[in-house]
């Protein structure tokens, strides 16, 4: 199985919105930048068939965006568990009820990078704002996989 990670876009700075933290959405150059990466995604013609996303607004924009460039917006469904609190110990949960031989998950940091480290035996990774990355899954169905990909969104976007 392949898993593919995609953190939200450039979203309204928490000091600078007022509103619920759930509630706090792309800004318009996050969008403008999504759908660019979101077409960039597409040309890298990785197989997806399924996309999970958290619930808030940022992600939730970022992983719609992703799913019209890919026309999967009917394989697009939330999961509360990748929300803020999104952790190594919910994935395999995760994958067992949203099963798919590609699946993109859509959400936050710091669960983004603490899970992919564990899931390539302990490695430091950061995953930037609009970043994607792809683990190989081992076939034993254990959370443990290969990195295959860290792209930059701006190397998405080119």
């Amino acid at each position: 199985m392949k898993l593919f990670f995609l953190r939200h876009g450039i979203a309204a700075e928490q000091g600078q919105w007022s509103g619920r933290d759930f509630d706090r959405p792309l800004t318009s150059d996050g969008i403008a930048r999504m759908e660019r990466e979101a077409k960039g995604i597409a040309a890298l013609s990785l197989g997806i068939d399924a996309i999970v996303t958290s619930p808030l607004v940022r992600a939730r924009q970022t992983a719609e965006l992703v799913a019209d460039r890919l026309d999967l917006r009917a394989a697009l469904v939330e999961d509360e568990r990748l929300g803020a609190a999104f952790s190594f110990e919910l994935l395999p949960a995760i994958l067992a009820d949203h099963p798919g031989d590609a699946v993109l998950l859509v959400g936050h940091e710091p669960g983004f990078s603490v899970t992919l480290g564990r899931l390539v035996g302990g490695a430091h990774v950061e995953v930037k704002k609009g970043a994607l990355a792809g683990v190989e899954l081992a076939p034993s169905g254990s959370p443990r996989g290969m990195l295959v990909c860290l792209i930059p969104p701006k190397a998405l976007r080119r």
